[in-house]
């Protein structure tokens, strides 16, 4: 599917095409109301806030860096910084991500975008058998375990905080 299709495409049905594309499986869960932050997607599915898994987009040099963080964490973008041996990391305005994802804060995936970007994986999310991630929208998430969703993304796994 071309880029500019897929843009116009339903984040939700590009995160779930990018799934079973990806051999992962369609996981996704809608819910009634948005949950648009960690502690409301945790309450919403009676699991630990650190086992959500943030999709959170920064701008490194004017191109996107996608930090998946657990729930718990706020991200140290000198530590990430250092780490990767790179610039400032800023966190992107809401139309960047939007530009780069097709996706809205708040609801963005680690998958379904129109074109893949290079992905941190916090480490401290591998202490958790399930994970729950955004899936394209503030009311739909998926799980995952963390081998399989370092695995479909191809982050650099490493300490965020």
């Amino acid at each position: 599917m071309s880029q500019d299709r897929r843009s116009l495409q339903d984040p939700v049905v590009a995160v779930r095409s990018a799934l079973v594309t990806l051999g992962a499986g369609d996981t996704v869960r809608t819910f009634a109301s948005d949950v648009p932050t960690a502690a409301a997607a945790a309450a919403e599915l009676g699991c630990d806030v650190a086992a959500i898994a943030n999709s959170l987009v920064f701008e490194l040099d004017g191109s996107p860096l996608l930090i998946l963080a657990s729930g718990a964490a706020r991200v140290d973008t000198k530590l990430v910084a250092a780490q990767l041996g790179t610039g400032r990391i800023r966190r992107a305005s809401p139309e960047f991500v939007l530009a780069h994802t097709g996706q809205h804060v708040g609801g963005v995936a680690p998958v379904g975008h129109p074109a893949p970007i290079p992905t941190v994986l916090d480490a401290s999310l591998r202490n958790h058998p399930v994970l729950w991630a955004g899936a394209g929208n503030r009311r739909s998430m998926f799980s995952i375990g963390f081998d399989e969703l370092r695995r479909i993304i191809g982050a650099e796994v490493m300490q965020v905080r």
